[in-house]
């Protein structure tokens, strides 16, 4: 698995956000994947974590399903998530998401789930991410740290994004 890069500002990636889930993803060139133990802190009712927050990581974790593969990056447009079963605080979860169709390079359909250690399904989702305007783009990518190469071509890198975790 090859690390994706990540950003300073993100909730879900943003290892600069204070408040955020500072998670680290990897793809083989066609899965992403990410582990993320919830917190107490997370919790909604009685032990269960909030739904609204795997919501959060499924959205996220089919977003770079769609920019690994698309080189594109997309705003959501449509989250469908189905809950199966609670997850638990301290119980690490496996988040994994890919990219089931490409239309026209505008549209971008993505599937994800979350598993627990045992590897029980806790929730499933689709999505639909809407291609970002270039210019929009490359300001975002100023944002970006780390192995930049795995979702850009050259022009992007040097945009001002820092390739290789500096």
């Amino acid at each position: 698995m090859q690390p994706l890069p990540y950003t300073r500002s993100c909730f879900v990636c943003g290892e600069s956000n204070p408040i955020g889930l500072q998670l680290k993803f990897e793809t083989d060139g066609r899965i992403i994947r990410t582990r993320f133990v919830p917190k107490p802190e997370h919790v909604s009712f009685k032990q269960t974590i909030h739904g609204g927050l795997l919501a959060t990581l499924l959205d996220e974790i089919m977003a770079w399903a769609c920019i690994a593969q698309t080189k594109r990056f997309g705003y959501c447009a449509e989250l469908n998530v189905r809950f199966v079963q609670t997850a638990r605080p301290g119980e690490e979860i496996t988040a994994t998401g890919e990219l089931v169709n490409n239309l026209r390079n505008k549209l971008f359909e993505a599937r994800a789930e979350l598993r627990n250690s045992q590897g029980v399904v806790l929730a499933t989702a689709t999505g639909k991410y809407l291609a970002i305007k270039t210019q929009t783009v490359t300001d975002m990518m100023t944002d970006l740290i780390g192995n930049v190469e795995a979702i850009a071509g050259p022009a992007e890198t040097s945009a001002g994004a820092t390739p290789k975790g500096n």
